[in-house]
């Protein structure tokens, strides 16, 4: 699982806000070379972007790079791997086959402490059970963006429920994180609280953002509040005493699903 529940994308062709948003409060940022990057500024992104890894804290910095089918990602893939200084963690887009993510683990291994693909069409959310089970994947990233624009459909919650629910079981059938969309109305802060709400209910472990006030809800939202931990901790205790036995406590059968459950949010805390 992830140790983070937001993180900031930011542009990998503007350096000048790379420490900004290191600074936003953001668990983790994520310095995009893929989808923010024109075609023509790819090459100088990239070297902004292995210069900057020198300064930058690594263990909440992330690499977006691009696609491993195109030019570009295998760039990207060849400048990492000359690199002295790696991120904490690389994203790749659009995959949709296991081969991709051996590629990146076979030519960066553990230099880095996990492969996130992002699944972004239908075909790579079939594959996904394969994806996510892949040597080095950490986590997987729902990339509802380009999802619903192959559905034909707009970048909504309801549109995108059934995609939702697919990759969340694919994240839990392997143990990895799972990372939700970002929420790209950024003027409507209600609207964002309530899909974080949603995110987290289904089981998303963190969620992405777009622009940097839109952490504080992210975070508020994502993680256990003191309520849950509390009761969680309360759980834990009586279900241990009880010599891990199922129990009734404060009116719910307490058993070994449920106290998955209570761990879980715990060690999130």
């Amino acid at each position: 699982m992830t140790g983070f529940t937001n993180f900031l994308f930011v542009p990998a062709n503007r350096p000048e806000r790379f420490e900004k948003a290191a600074n936003s409060g953001a668990d983790l940022i994520c310095i995009d070379l893929e989808d923010s990057v024109p075609t023509d500024q790819k090459d100088s992104a990239r070297e902004s972007v292995l210069d900057a890894l020198k300064a930058l804290d690594r263990s909440k910095t992330a690499v977006r790079i691009n696609g491993l089918k195109t030019e570009a990602g295998l760039a990207d893939l060849l400048a990492l791997s000359a690199s002295d200084r790696l991120p904490s963690l690389i994203f790749l887009p659009m995959v949709e086959s296991a081969a991709e993510i051996e590629i990146a683990h076979s030519i960066l291994g553990d230099r880095v402490d996990g492969l996130v693909p992002l699944i972004e069409t239908v075909r790579g959310l079939r594959a996904g059970d394969m994806l996510a089970a892949s040597a080095g994947v950490t986590g997987m990233m729902f990339g509802g963006g380009d999802f619903s624009a192959e559905l034909g459909t707009k970048l909504e919650w309801e549109p995108l429920l059934a995609a939702r629910g697919a990759f969340i079981l694919c994240c839990a059938s392997a143990g990895v994180a799972a990372i939700d969309v970002p929420y790209i109305d950024m003027g409507n802060e209600t609207g964002l609280e309530e899909e974080c709400r949603k995110a987290k209910a289904m089981g998303f472990h963190a969620k992405a953002a777009v622009h940097p006030k839109q952490i504080a809800a992210i975070a508020k939202a994502m993680k256990p509040t003191e309520a849950e931990v509390a009761e969680a901790i309360d759980a834990i205790n009586a279900f241990d005493a009880a010599g891990g036995k199922a129990i009734s406590h404060n009116g719910r059968m307490l058993e070994a699903p449920v106290m998955q459950r209570y761990r879980h949010i715990v060690a999130a805390a």
